[in-house]
């Protein structure tokens, strides 16, 4: 993982950390938008990553299973944020959502886990950024899944 991938990606997760932390409606604008942007980059990075394997090689059954375990992993996360998140009805009838500490503390632990998927796929294909590009999709993944269970909460709340 060069350099501004890093910087990118550390930036990404604290503006999405910081705004997990703030009360906001559940029902906002931003979150499809922010979604769209992270699944569109994510695709794009993740085409480019099994191109810089597969010039060199085909890509392992491990290899396959590592970046598919990676979203699996991602979506397992996104439960579990969703649970750490309260969601109230304001007095004048808006549906808000905050996170809790608990919620930063498992987005750093999904950071994490994602960085040691990371270097274990590039060192299955032994070449390629496989490995770090999937750091986009990963958080389309796991914002998704937490996104649509926050919202399903709030739904039966209404």
């Amino acid at each position: 993982m060069n350099n501004a991938s890093i910087v990118i990606g550390i930036a990404i997760v604290a503006l999405v950390i910081r705004r997990q932390l703030r009360t906001r409606p559940v029902h906002g604008k931003d979150g499809p938008v922010l979604l769209g942007i992270l699944g569109v980059l994510g695709v794009l990075a993740l085409v480019f990553g099994v191109a810089s394997v597969v010039k060199e090689h085909p890509l392992g059954g491990l290899t396959i299973a590592l970046v598919a375990a990676s979203f699996v992993v991602a979506a397992g996360f996104g439960v579990a944020r969703a649970r750490t998140v309260t969601v109230w009805r304001a007095p004048e009838g808006q549906l808000l959502r905050k996170g809790a500490p608990a919620t930063t503390v498992l987005w750093l632990v999904s950071v994490a886990v994602h960085i040691g998927l990371d270097a274990w796929i590039d060192h299955t294909t032994g070449t390629g950024l496989l490995g770090a590009s999937t750091l986009y999709l990963y958080l389309a993944v796991t914002l998704a899944v937490q996104d649509l269970l926050v919202r399903r909460r709030a739904a039966s709340a209404a």
